[in-house]
């Protein structure tokens, strides 16, 4: 957590330092040394008690310095220097799509907006685009980039609400004050965002157990405090190292009720509606506490019995939407959903040849070590000039590197693959003869966000049909609270895949989580294979993918849908 904390705030001294317009070798300095902290395997911590934080690549005595003091006060004196000749604000702008530094600072310094809101006010009212640089389609987009962010700002993304969940199934296992402990709710849905977290226990002492809920690190007010029920605001960092809250919601359960407890806070409103409405034909009573006739309990020990005692299989968490589930659980009719142990390989994984933070072997090594058979390296396209994108020679260069890496590998592979950026008319980065000469291809639009319906759809679509190309990346190129979706006919889109043979991502990188579930299952209906990848750009990313099953259970896809839970023979037939 230090490690992501200390590179927020060297992020955070970089932009401030940028809108004062300051020497731009002191923004770049801040910026590389953030991102070697986030990509740093070591914890930072132990580097300052052995003495070792110059040794960080990039890392000069200054910042050591400052590291140093963060680790040991928990605060960088020169970043709360520089906050304070700001508005409280301002820096939020930075967070909405297509203001960098220069344009926060005109709009500061000129037209006195310091915050989203009066930014949105601003915008709305026409006044911005008086000023040089912003224009009347600037003042739209702006409108709706603000939306996005507050969107994202709203829910916490599925990443954050996991290792908040984590830290407090930890701490209060840690607390010896319960003896059953989880998470219910949207998280165990496995929802894309979450708004609160629910978290369930049974404990012989509540109040011992509601006490150490309390005194949770990185609690900041306890909202309620009763014997069934204690609420706090939980302090936390996001995956991208910005400060955020969260409410979490500690219920204390009757074991007798933990079934009940356990299916009631984790079913959809609709969900649960129709089994209490199924329920009250059958002259059963069902609430949070069990499943009663005539006020005798007949079920809610298990969440299991709860199911059963309306004649219905158990449904999945993720599936538990009321989107027809209940009729299948009715008939027994319910599909295997795939499980994290199914997945073989992740295709999407960048390396520092292009965007990435680590080079090829640490990356092969973090899958190897993952227990999968084999992980794909796909480095960006030489278009992608912000990733830095590789030319078609210096993406064929590596093939020696692949094979030595593979010769020395037992029951593991590394292909070679590429994630070639889609042009504007559909044509490939790369031309066909380079594609060939790779393991797979995925390809995936970076540019032209903005293109017609009609010209969008038609992009991808060739691109799909390109006998060479093996998985069409991130296809709506959405990112949570940053950017909204591509206008596209996605039925054509899945129409094309599954006529070409080509699969469709489930890109689990949070802020992207695209496909989303409900694309995702229209994607299986209309025949496509799907691949659920990380689009990882360090090691520590490739935990993403419990994240992009989550998301493959919400749309019901099973093993035999997903193309990386194939043995790699099969794999290497659908490439061919």
């Amino acid at each position: 957590m230090k490690n992501e904390e200390i590179a927020a705030r060297f992020s955070e001294i970089a932009d401030m330092l940028d809108i004062l317009g300051e020497d731009t070798f002191r923004v770049l300095s801040y910026q590389r040394a953030a991102r070697q902290l986030e990509s740093l395997t070591e914890n930072v911590e132990d580097l300052v008690r052995a003495g070792r934080v110059d040794q960080i690549p990039g890392i000069g005595a200054a910042l050591a310095e400052k590291i140093t003091e963060y680790v040991t006060t928990g605060r960088i004196t020169y970043h709360e220097e520089l906050r304070a000749k700001f508005p409280p604000g301002v820096l939020d702008l930075l967070k909405v799509r297509g203001l960098g530094p220069k344009k926060v600072k005109i709009l500061w310094q000129q037209l006195g907006i310091t915050d989203l809101d009066t930014l949105k006010a601003a915008a709305e009212k026409h006044l911005l685009r008086r000023v040089k640089g912003f224009g009347e389609k600037t003042e739209e987009n702006l409108v709706r980039a603000i939306e996005l962010v507050k969107e994202g700002q709203a829910r916490a993304f599925l990443v954050d609400a996991a290792r908040v969940v984590d830290a407090i199934t930890e701490g209060m296992k840690a607390s010896k004050t319960v003896e059953r402990i989880e998470a219910a709710g949207s998280f165990r849905r496995m929802r894309e965002t979450v708004g609160d977290v629910d978290i369930l226990a049974v404990a012989k002492n509540r109040a011992a157990a509601g006490a150490a809920f309390e005194r949770l690190p990185g609690v900041v007010e306890v909202l309620a405090s009763g014997e069934t029920k204690v609420v706090i605001r939980l302090a936390y960092h996001d995956y991208e190292g910005s400060p955020r809250t969260i409410q979490v919601d500690l219920r204390i359960l009757d074991p007798d009720s933990w079934g009940a407890g356990l299916q009631y806070f984790t079913g959809s409103k609709d969900h649960n509606i129709r089994l209490r409405t199924m329920a009250e034909r059958r002259g059963v009573k069902m609430n949070e506490y069990g499943a009663f006739r005539d006020e005798k309990r007949i079920a809610g020990e298990t969440e299991e019995s709860m199911y059963s005692c309306l004649d219905l299989a158990w449904i999945p968490p993720e599936m538990r939407e009321d989107q027809g589930e209940i009729d299948l659980a009715a008939t027994n009719r319910l599909p295997k959903l795939v499980e994290l142990s199914d997945i073989r390989g992740d295709f999407h994984v960048h390396t520092d040849a292009t965007d990435g933070t680590e080079p090829l072997e640490a990356m092969v090594d973090a899958a190897r070590h993952r227990g999968y058979s084999f992980v794909g390296i796909s480095d960006h396209s030489v278009s992608a000039t912000v990733a830095g994108g590789m030319t078609a020679d210096q993406a064929l260069a590596r093939r020696d590197r692949v094979r030595a890496l593979n010769r020395n590998s037992k029951g593991f592979t590394v292909l070679l693959g590429t994630e070639c950026d889609i042009l504007d008319g559909g044509e490939m980065d790369y031309p066909d003869e380079v594609l060939k000469e790779l393991d797979f291809v995925i390809a995936s639009v970076h540019s032209r966000f903005t293109l017609p319906r009609e010209a969008q759809t038609a992009r991808l679509v060739a691109a799909a049909e390109n006998p060479n190309v093996d998985i069409l990346g991130h296809p709506t190129t959405r990112q949570i609270g940053w950017r909204g979706p591509i206008e596209l006919d996605l039925d054509a889109v899945f129409k094309a895949c599954a006529r070409a043979g080509t699969a469709i991502e489930m890109d689990a990188d949070p802020r992207r989580m695209d496909l989303n579930s409900p694309q995702a299952r229209a994607a299986k209906n209309a025949g496509c294979t799907l691949s659920v990848d990380t689009d990882s750009h360090a090691s520590a990313n490739l935990t993403w993918m419990r994240f992009g099953v989550g998301t493959a259970r919400r749309a019901w896809l099973t093993p035999a849908d997903v193309l990386n839970t194939w043995p790699l023979e099969k794999i290497r037939e659908f490439v061919r």
